[in-house]
């Protein structure tokens, strides 16, 4: 008998009597788009939840990220990491600007700020950091090093969502942030995402650019891109934000019950928790060291999907490693040690608040056995 499919994530679904609810009053009010009631609810309640100034929705993950380097007319050359999702060293390509990609810390995943010194050359205009796993990069470091060379910093915190250290957001580093409300984040709107920034007129910037530049009726002050979030994804968002903090909850119990399981097997590591972090558990990583554990990461990888489990090699392989990016100078593998021993070593278990004990049990019956 066929066992069911245990998905490596699995959407945060609102209520669907409520959902109903909210669409009747979008009918009746016929306002479908456009900075409608729901658009302006969900900036105010994510702000406040988010505890950050002000908040940008857009329609998806990647358009904030090419945003933030209009705004903050990035030019040049970015450095970045190439252990991430693709979309962030796209971003870089597509405003014209050259990625340069620097070695990443092998106990967070995050760019290892001890690397990004040596890659500055003058044509260096900004650093774009990745709060890998929703682990908090070094903020305090990169901020010392952008300051001493007059770099910005732009954030993508797709995976980090709500996490904060020692109780503030760790949004707040930098010169913007964006995050992705993509349907396999741990807050989403089916698609969607967000640039987040520290002062009004960066906010109504931000507001016009993601609007084709109209800053009124008549008058276009930039070279905008239509961006703009629609009132059904924003009521979804609404709803989905009152349920968020109890899927979390139920994302940290399954990664104590992975924890627990596999912090005697040999072979297997798992990423160390910060201390004073508080975390999302948007993914949960674990590193297969094949000569002690017997088995190789891809090995282990395929028995898993034999068993109608399925993780994800995440991120495998490098973006460095793309036809498009490997001839890149900084792309040459002796510049990446740590990032490729991460890559070829990493599976990310199933991790969502819809696993259930028996599903739980399955995974670690793949890995244990």
């Amino acid at each position: 008998m066929t066992k069911d499919l245990i998905t490596v994530t699995s959407p945060l679904l609102p209520d669907l009597e409520e959902f109903n609810t909210m669409l009747k009053e979008i009918w009746r009010s016929k306002w479908v788009a456009n900075n409608g009631q729901f658009h302006k609810q969900l900036e105010k309640e994510l702000a406040a939840y988010l505890d950050i100034p002000y908040v940008s929705l857009f329609t998806n993950g990647t358009l904030p990220l090419l945003t933030a380097l209009q705004a903050l007319r990035i030019t040049g050359e970015v450095i970045t990491t190439p252990y991430s999702f693709v979309a962030t060293t796209h971003c870089i390509w597509w405003s014209g600007c050259k990625p340069v990609f620097v070695d990443i810390d092998p106990a967070t995943g995050n760019i290892d700020p001890e690397k990004i010194e040596a890659a500055i050359t003058p044509q260096t205009t900004a650093i774009m950091p990745v709060h890998v796993y929703g682990q908090p990069c070094d903020t305090k470091r990169i901020q010392e090093i952008a300051d001493k060379y007059g770099l910005k910093v732009i954030y993508d915190a797709a995976h980090a969502f709500g996490v904060k250290i020692d109780g503030e957001s760790i949004l707040r580093a930098g010169d913007l942030s964006t995050l992705s409300f993509h349907a396999t984040k741990v807050y989403n709107t089916l698609e969607g995402g967000a640039m987040i920034m520290h002062d009004e007129a960066t906010k109504k910037r931000i507001d016009y650019l993601k609007n084709f530049g109209f800053a009124g009726e008549t008058e276009v002050i930039a070279p905008g891109i239509n961006s703009k979030v629609d009132e059904v994804r924003a009521a979804y968002g609404i709803l989905n934000l009152r349920q968020v903090d109890a899927a979390i909850e139920a994302r940290q119990r399954v990664a104590v019950r992975y924890r627990k399981a596999l912090s005697a097997v040999d072979g297997i590591t798992c990423m160390d928790e910060i201390p004073d972090v508080r975390y999302n558990y948007s993914y949960f990583p674990i590193f297969i060291q094949a000569d002690q554990y017997g088995m190789t990461r891809d090995e282990l990888y395929f028995k898993m999907k034999e068993q109608n489990v399925l993780g994800r090699r995440y991120f495998y392989p490098l973006i460095s490693e793309f036809s498009i990016y490997r001839g890149l100078p900084s792309a040459a593998p002796e510049n990446l040690p740590n990032a490729h021993k991460m890559a070829n070593s990493v599976i990310c278990l199933p991790m969502h608040h819809a696993l259930c004990e028996n599903d739980i049990c399955r995974v670690l019956d793949c890995i244990l056995k």
